[in-house]
């Protein structure tokens, strides 16, 4: 039993250790025009500002808990936390790095080009700004229309059922 707990973290450690070395092999492939053209698409779709958030959203939480443990504190906390946070932001480059990878991985450079192509047009841009507004108008009328053929089916399914009960119950008193 042991022996076989080994084997499958061996065998765990070796899989990991080749995804790690195929990741970096794909990372090498990559261009630098083609890192650009994912960059660019990245930048073009807003692909990451969902993530702006994160770091004021971390910063306020974190100065309310340590108000809180410290009132006594208060201009000392906003101070410190305020410049760690700022220290902080550069990273945000590496969520942009990150993203690009992604994407470059999965498109090819002149599909990066034409998505940022298109997503920087008028058109684009009006996609990326109305397109959430859009997916929830969608959202709920595919929910509406979820509802009403659920409830089609079931009413067409019970009125079937109820004419089959119904011829089949004369029949059966008849042969008793």
């Amino acid at each position: 039993m042991n022996m076989a707990k080994r084997a499958r973290h061996v065998a765990l450690a070796a899989a990991m250790a080749f995804s790690m070395l195929s990741m970096n092999a794909v990372a090498q492939e990559i261009s630098d025009s083609h890192l650009k053209a994912a960059r660019e698409a990245v930048a073009a779709i807003n692909a990451t500002s969902d993530y702006d958030v994160v770091l004021p959203q971390a910063a306020q939480n974190l100065k309310t808990q340590l108000i809180q443990q410290s009132p006594n504190l208060v201009d000392l906390i906003n101070q410190t936390v305020d410049e760690k946070a700022l220290e902080l932001a550069s990273r945000r480059a590496d969520l942009e790095q990150e993203a690009a990878l992604a994407y470059a991985r999965v498109f090819s450079e002149e599909h990066l080009t034409a998505i940022a192509e298109f997503y920087n047009s008028e058109a684009g841009k009006k996609l990326v700004a109305d397109g959430p507004i859009v997916i929830r108008e969608v959202a709920k009328a595919g929910e509406i229309w979820r509802r009403g053929i659920v409830r089609d089916l079931s009413n067409a399914v019970g009125e079937t059922l109820q004419a089959a009960t119904n011829s089949q119950a004369p029949a059966e008193g008849n042969n008793q």
